[in-house]
């Protein structure tokens, strides 16, 4: 599997980093880094607020 990342989807995230668009990349580094939910996982709306927590993913997807 290596190194590449080749994600054919448009990234919903607004925060410019050098991980915009590449998914795999963008996940494991928040997930190594405690970071919280990368921001393509929640609406536009949600999204903007930049409240990265689980709790807020779960709230967005009506869950709670």
């Amino acid at each position: 599997m290596g190194n590449q990342c080749d994600n054919k989807r448009n990234c919903p995230c607004t925060y410019d980093c050098p991980r915009h668009g590449k998914c795999c990349a963008c996940v494991a580094y928040h997930r190594d880094h405690n970071e919280g939910v990368p921001g393509c996982f929640f609406s536009k709306e949600a999204e903007a607020t930049y409240d990265r927590s689980i709790e807020a993913l779960a709230k967005d997807h009506g869950i709670i």
